[in-house]
């Protein structure tokens, strides 16, 4: 032992402190270093008023240590002590008190002083050093490495965007908060993602990123019905307002236009997918100043992550408001049935068009390629310039395109013509996406498709010879160029005879061209109602047996109702026939519910829920196929009846994919019925004829009237009686 009063000795031997461990060790954590260190972060800077260890108390503790160093007992054998001019520190595993920064440690092994040391506030930061992992607590300053949002190594993972690897000496040059991350889609939508909905929403993100294109950031999805298109925009639309390669979201803010009977469902697909994490407005009813107010509202939201980022609008509430939502730049559009934008002149086109918004997503299950100024009108939307002018673009391709779909085109020109017809779609191509509905065998039921060819009854029969008379006698007239309103007009009136020949049957009354001597063929016991029910004297006024396809639709009803629990979907394109299957479903009492253009947007969310509930008593839904024919679910029901063909495929296809979708449980079946050997077979041949554009759409009646020649016309309105199915020997 050394004596007690010489200081001199005590300086270089070691003392045991006899201080308050826990008072001691609350010192260094919530003391701030007093050399600044660049670029750490630390933990969180603790000022000294704040300090759980108080300065009286810091002061209470140096003077204990005093009165022990001027102590006789000041240290034992073995151990040191340096005095420092600042105060006194104790090593070699003691207590240390400074009474500079009054820094105590009581007995720590090396690594957990180091922990304590480096778990207090560091007043610089240190580039790219994280620190030790600690509780993050309010107010913290957010570390400055990037980071991608998920993980884009998990397992099923899809990673849209993928950084370019940097050599050693591009990383040192390229600093931490200027370096790429990966993009990632949510895992939440990731596990339900089937493999072609993941190869198209990476498609889509190429394209509206430059990727495929560059300086162009348009595309066009064109997966055919039941795909899942709606899914793989919500996917799309999901990652870019959270996520992009600067590790900040691409867009703020995007907008859906689609038709006024989708508002709503838009809406209640992405709650489904996304769980309420995004907030999305539908505009699809209300007054003007609340829809006003709205727009206003979501436009002049400011920031990264605004409040309300998506806003879902028809076609007509954007046009009319369209100064609006032109007055910023919109990150991201999406046109639900695009198709509606195939012509460049109108209103709603135009209003589009004039979106600050680059990045452009059209969605249409039936794009359209029959027409080449309509579809370059979609090309022309979605990326503005591709194509060049509508002139150049004329002469360049239409001219050749069409010359060669001529019918009495020359086998040189057709060459021409598909040659030009390639390189378009060599150029387009980069920027659509298309899948069949082949795809979807492997997730839904079986479907069976099955063409009905029914006979005309006597009295269609006799109508129709009369009718085809009189317009022979006219072609005649006119020497094979009857103008295009006549042939569709009378066109649609054949259509409407092989229905039933109630629909003509005012046409005959007030003796229309045409229709002078046709009053006299109907029987004394027909008549017309709109009720279907009996009349005073008990006689049935609606009969469904004076037409064939008539005839045929009654009696699959009355067999489905009686042997099992199907339900019924049918289509048809003309309100007079809807009419029709109105007064059989009365007559025959089968409860049943009907969409069509008369209805508003809440009239006909609230009919597809009623139908589609499988509580629900409804046997048939009868859908005007103009009206409901694209975007709406009846997986309640399993069979559809396709009453009347389209001149447009597409039609028929949006019509008939409304049961087989994602959801449905049985077996489904779609009847297309078509009356023998008249124009209806006809429009089927047509539908499914092979040549230079025969995949394509056909979009309007008026085109196909173009194409024929004048002997196709007068074999397109001949009635052949002798064959059991025309479609068929052909």
């Amino acid at each position: 032992m050394f004596k007690k009063n010489k200081k001199t000795r005590v300086e270089e031997e070691k003392i045991k402190l006899d201080l308050d461990p826990d008072l001691v060790l609350k010192t260094p954590v919530a003391t701030p270093f007093r050399v600044p260190i660049p670029g750490h972060s630390g933990g969180t800077p603790i000022n000294d008023k704040d300090t759980p260890l108080s300065r009286n108390a810091k002061r209470t503790c140096f003077q204990q240590l005093k009165r022990l160093i001027d102590s006789e007992d000041v240290a034992e054998d073995g151990d040191k002590l340096r005095r420092s001019s600042n105060g006194i520190v104790a090593v070699s595993g003691t207590t240390v008190v400074n009474t500079g920064g009054i820094e105590c440690f009581s007995s720590l092994s090396h690594e957990d002083i180091i922990k304590k040391l480096l778990s207090s506030a560091f007043r610089v930061p240190i580039r790219g050093y994280t620190g030790m992992p600690t509780n993050r607590f309010l107010g913290m300053r957010m570390s400055a490495v990037r980071c991608a949002l998920h993980d884009p190594y998990a397992e099923g993972a899809l990673v849209l965007y993928t950084p370019p690897e940097l050599s050693t000496h591009e990383q040192m040059k390229i600093g931490d908060t200027e370096r790429q991350v990966h993009v990632v889609v949510d895992p939440l939508l990731c596990t339900v993602l089937r493999p072609h909905q993941r190869e198209g929403v990476k498609f889509m993100y190429e394209c509206v990123t430059g990727s495929r294109i560059e300086a162009f950031n348009g595309c066009i999805m064109a997966d055919e019905m039941g795909l899942g298109k709606t899914l793989q925009c919500i996917a799309l639309m999901w990652t870019l307002l959270r996520q992009g390669p600067e590790a900040k979201p691409t867009i703020n803010r995007c907008i859906i236009v689609c038709p006024s009977s989708l508002v709503k469902n838009w809406d209640k697909e992405i709650s489904k997918w996304l769980h309420g994490r995004v907030n999305s407005l539908p505009i699809d009813s209300g007054k003007r100043d609340e829809i006003i107010a709205s727009l206003k509202q979501f436009m002049s939201q400011i920031g990264a992550r605004v409040g309300t980022p998506v806003i879902i609008i028809s076609y007509e509430t954007f046009r009319l408001y369209a100064d609006i939502l032109h007055e910023r730049e919109i990150g991201l559009v999406i046109c639900d049935e695009g198709h509606r934008l195939k012509n460049s002149d109108n209103q709603t086109y135009r209003a589009l068009s004039g979106l600050k918004c680059t990045r452009r997503v059209l969605i249409s299950g039936t794009p359209i390629q029959n027409d080449l100024l309509e579809y370059y009108s979609l090309i022309n939307f979605v990326n503005p310039g591709l194509l060049g002018p509508a002139a150049e673009f004329r002469r360049h391709f239409e001219s050749s395109i069409l010359r060669s779909r001529d019918a009495n085109a020359t086998e040189d020109q057709q060459k021409m013509g598909e040659e030009k017809l390639q390189e378009l779609l060599g150029l387009v191509n980069r920027c659509i996406i298309r899948r069949t509905s082949a795809l979807l065998t492997k997730y839904l039921p079986v479907k069976y498709e099955l063409v009905c060819i029914c006979s005309l009854t006597e009295l269609q029969t006799t109508l129709y010879a009369q009718m085809i008379k009189y317009m022979d006698k006219e072609l005649r007239k006119a020497r094979g160029a009857l103008n295009t309103y006549t042939t569709l007009a009378f066109i649609t009136n054949l259509k409407k005879l092989c229905n039933h020949p109630q629909l003509i049957f005012s046409k005959c009354q007030a003796r229309d061209a045409g229709f002078e001597d046709c009053l006299e063929l109907f029987p004394q016991n027909f008549s017309i109602s709109t009720t279907g029910r009996n009349n005073d004297n008990n006689r049935v006024i609606f009969d469904p047996s004076w037409s064939g396809k008539m005839r045929v639709l009654d009696y699959l009803l009355a067999y489905a109702r009686r042997t099992c629990d199907d339900r019924f979907v049918l289509v048809s394109n003309y309100t007079q026939t809807m009419d029709a299957f109105e007064q059989l479903c009365n007559l025959r009492n089968y409860p049943f519910v009907r969409l069509d253009g008369t209805m508003s947007i809440k009239q006909r969310s609230k009919i597809v829920e009623k139908f589609n509930d499988p509580k629900s008593d409804c046997f048939a839904f009868l859908l005007s196929s103009k009206a409901g024919g694209c975007g709406l679910n009846l997986i309640g029901a399993n069979r559809l009846v396709m009453f009347d063909p389209d001149w447009n495929p597409a039609n028929d296809g949006q019509a008939m994919a409304r049961i087989w979708r994602d959801g449905q449980k049985k077996t489904c079946f779609v009847y297309r019925l078509l009356s023998r050997g008249t124009i209806e077979e006809k429009i089927f041949q047509r539908q499914t004829h092979k040549k230079a554009l025969s995949s394509c759409v056909v979009d309007e009646a008026e085109n196909v009237a173009r194409h024929f020649s004048a002997d196709e016309l007068k074999t397109l309105f001949q009635l052949e009686t002798k064959t059991s199915s025309d479609t068929h020997e052909k």
